[in-house]
């Protein structure tokens, strides 16, 4: 198993990358769209935590810039129907944390934007995962998941993408609490970038 890479990035996909590490060997990795945006440029160093897929006809790496990520990936692609390219897709819609307490709280809603997830899989997703993210002490606060499901909907109806929106939610602090005013000082944020 390959548990993680270090190396050089070599090539930039739109899906993934090709690390070259110190041996000369080039690994083609796959990456969730907010780990793209994150990882540095071609030709500087990058270290990645690696899934290894085995399936009949191919071998694939799913790769994470940290641990939290690629277990959270790991455990949802345990889910009999889950994919990886369904788990890569729930790690694009929000922080780790965000979608753990998502799960623990029941809520479907944020599982059922991942495309090839429909309500029926986000709810055995639940129903699996729920004790397992409520055993690891995640503490479930339903209405605050709800705030900030309606503010990140909102941010995205004006316009906004779904990375941009996330991310100028992600720089509130967590005392602006109501949807309203999380929307508010999102936009200023968004408005200072523009």
């Amino acid at each position: 198993m390959i548990s993680f890479l270090e190396g050089t990035i070599e090539f930039k996909g739109a899906k993934f990358v090709i690390v070259k590490t110190d041996g000369g060997v080039g690994y083609k990795v796959f990456l969730s769209e907010e780990t793209m945006h994150k990882i540095p440029e071609k030709n500087e160093k990058i270290k990645l935590w690696t899934h290894l897929q085995v399936r009949e006809d191919a071998l694939e790496l799913y790769g994470f810039l940290n641990f939290a990520e690629l277990d959270l990936f790991q455990t949802l692609n345990s889910i009999s129907g889950i994919g990886p390219k369904s788990a890569l897709g729930v790690l694009n819609i929000a922080p780790v944390d965000t979608i753990k307490k998502a799960i623990a709280a029941g809520d479907t809603s944020y599982l059922t934007r991942v495309s090839g997830i429909g309500k029926k899989t986000a709810e055995k997703i639940v129903l699996e995962l729920r004790d397992k993210m409520a055993g690891k002490g995640i503490g479930v606060e339903a209405p605050e998941l709800k705030e900030e499901a309606d503010a990140l909907e909102a941010l995205i109806s004006l316009g906004y993408s779904q990375r941009e929106a996330r991310e100028a939610l992600q720089a509130l602090p967590r005392e602006i609490a109501s949807a309203e005013k999380r929307v508010k000082e999102a936009l200023k944020k968004l408005g200072r970038r523009k």
